[in-house]
């Protein structure tokens, strides 16, 4: 009997190995899909934190609850000598954090414009062109004041490339059309001064530009375009 028992041990192990997927499975059905919520007001998510809940992190709605999120920094691949990358990834770093410091008035600052330029072309009479816009140059004056006197002249430069790609008009012209042409000629002059050009176009042609589209399209992708995001 001994030989028997020990032969059909031998058999049973093998077959359990084999048949436990099968008997996991019969057990354990697969979930149904969970049904998406929609992202909570962060009024909502602020009635459930206590009194210590103080370190701000980024997060994303993911699974219908409010998860840690934290993006990975990039891996570098180049044939450029180690010096002449090091000055890359720095010269680029700067123009993306530019850009993301930029871009949030750049779509703000066209959406507005290009309401403007929709709305002046229902208007022909000279008089009424003119109290319209400074109607809305006040509206203009207070989104923008403060936070234009914080950025850099090379932020500024960068701005004025996503206003006119947000747009499809150069700042000369925006100015020349709001404010007339004499303005225009003195805020180029001065710009010219600071090493900028505020008749410099859109032009995915152009190397820095076409870096600056992939920054907007990397922070539309993570954010604008993204709904599990705040």
């Amino acid at each position: 009997m001994r030989p028997f028992r020990s032969w059909l041990l031998k058999m049973a192990i093998p077959f359990a190995v084999w048949a436990m997927p099968f008997i996991v499975n019969a057990q354990e059905p697969e979930p149904e899909p969970m049904e998406t919520l929609p992202v909570p007001s962060m009024e909502e998510i602020m009635k459930r934190w206590g009194p210590n809940d103080t370190v701000v992190v980024p997060a994303i709605w993911y699974r219908n609850e409010v998860v840690n999120y934290k993006e990975m920094p990039n891996a570098w691949i180049s044939k450029l000598p180690p010096n002449e990358l090091a000055r890359f990834i720095e010269e680029w770093t700067r123009l993306r954090n530019a850009v993301y410091v930029t871009y949030p008035y750049a779509r703000i600052a066209g959406a507005t414009i290009n309401d403007i330029n929709t709305q002046l072309a229902t208007i022909q009479n000279k008089k009424e062109r003119k109290a319209y816009l400074k109607s809305r140059e006040k509206e203009l004056k207070k989104q923008f004041s403060d936070p234009m006197q914080q950025l850099s002249v090379y932020q500024g430069k960068v701005l004025m490339k996503l206003i006119n790609r947000q747009t499809g008009n150069n700042c000369y012209d925006i100015i020349k059309e709001y404010k007339g042409g004499v303005n225009a000629r003195f805020y180029q002059t001065v710009a010219f001064f600071v090493g900028g050009n505020l008749k410099q176009r859109w032009d995915l042609a152009d190397k820095g530009d076409r870096q600056i589209e992939n920054i907007v399209k990397e922070i539309d992708g993570s954010w604008y375009n993204n709904p599990n995001r705040y």
